[in-house]
């Protein structure tokens, strides 16, 4: 299937932000730290924990500017006027639900939460294209986390530069925790924004009223019932899939949260 997207839009309205560019310049120091540390030195905990958590951000900026940047090239310009395409994280909805909610997930249980949002009006396209602007937010984490598994796959080893590593390889699991929690079709997620124009109007007017709520609703499943093991079962088999040893991640998350 194709889509088709008026031609005259140029790039040059993208311009990331000096926030953005301060948050991967943090990530490439947390990087650079972890990368000379002995694995089980305070210098790997603090390398480990920027390149992670400000790693984070940068894929969540990542995520919503896909959403917006589709959404531009299809005619919402009001995403530009907003400033969506700055990939500045504090133009995504609420500094403190859309960063500071999903890096206490990262800091409680080592789950890449959903985070941000960004205001399209859907209105303006046709059903094909607001699938596309939904599904593309996933899309991002999963061309994360297969770059990054791609890099470790091909160069990383725990003979040289450990906590690096195994930092990036807790990361990759981060991306596709988001990936899959992202495609539930929970409203207020993206999985749900992709079937939404197939429902009913009564559905979708009923289901509407869970959409503020899709984050708690995804607290209570991932933490207080079973479907916590089928979740994480298939987050291990998807990571499994690079070859890259379950044990990186398991030792970047517990580098990355320190104080547990």
């Amino acid at each position: 299937m194709t889509y088709s997207f008026p031609s005259d839009r140029r790039t040059g309205h993208v311009r990331p932000s000096p926030v953005f560019l301060l948050i991967v310049l943090i990530t490439a120091a947390g990087g650079a730290l972890a990368w000379d540390a002995d694995i089980d030195s305070t210098q790997a905990k603090v390398g480990v924990f920027l390149l992670v958590v400000f790693g984070w951000i940068v894929s969540l900026c990542l995520h919503e500017f896909s959403h917006a940047y589709v959404a531009w090239r299809a005619g919402d310009h009001e995403v530009e006027v907003r400033g969506y395409l700055t990939l500045n994280p504090l133009k995504y909805s609420h500094p403190v639900l859309s960063i500071g909610l999903p890096l206490v997930f990262i800091a409680l249980g080592g789950i890449g939460l959903p985070g941000g949002a960004v205001y399209v009006d859907t209105t303006r396209f046709k059903t094909s294209v607001q699938r596309l602007v939904s599904a593309v937010g996933p899309a991002s984490n999963a061309l994360c986390a297969i770059v990054l598994l791609l890099v470790i796959r091909a160069f990383g080893t725990m003979a040289e530069h450990p906590a690096f590593w195994c930092g990036l390889s807790f990361l990759a699991f981060l991306q596709i925790t988001a990936f899959l929690l992202n495609a539930l079709p929970v409203p207020g997620l993206d999985g749900y924004g992709v079937i939404e124009p197939s429902l009913s109007y009564q559905t979708r007017r009923s289901l509407d009223q869970f959409k503020p709520y899709g984050m708690l609703i995804l607290f209570a499943v991932i933490f207080f019932t079973p479907l916590s093991d089928v979740f994480f079962n298939g987050v291990y088999a998807l990571f499994g899939l690079s070859g890259v040893p379950e044990v990186w991640a398991a030792y970047g998350s517990q580098l990355t949260r320190f104080w547990r």
